[in-house]
């Protein structure tokens, strides 16, 4: 069964966003062990990380609307907070050795 013209370009446009998803995740954890990286954000990166991996929330997902609200603001906060504090060149070598990795 072939796709639509619109349905094929959603699936490519995902399958994008699921390979740069990965490529972040492997550059933000070469970041966290990267002895350049200030402890700051070490603790952020490993907050967001854990946050997202363990399976309590400050607000329970099954609460209509705000359980996911909550992860899809705390999360990004968390990383923005911590890529702010990482010097340029740091994070330049970490996505860098991330995409050679892949």
């Amino acid at each position: 069964m072939l796709l639509s013209p619109d349905r094929e370009n959603f699936f490519g446009r995902l399958k994008k966003l699921a390979g740069t998803l990965k490529y972040q995740v492997k550059g933000y954890q070469l970041a966290l062990q990267d002895p350049r990286t200030p402890r700051r954000s070490r603790w952020l990166l490993g907050l967001a990380l854990g946050y997202f991996l363990l399976p309590f929330d400050v607000i329970p997902d099954f609460i209509p609307g705000l359980g996911h609200l909550d992860d899809a603001i705390i999360i990004p906060l968390l990383i923005y907070f911590a890529l702010k504090g990482i010097p340029p060149e740091v994070m330049d070598d970490c996505r860098q050795k991330a995409q050679l990795t892949q």
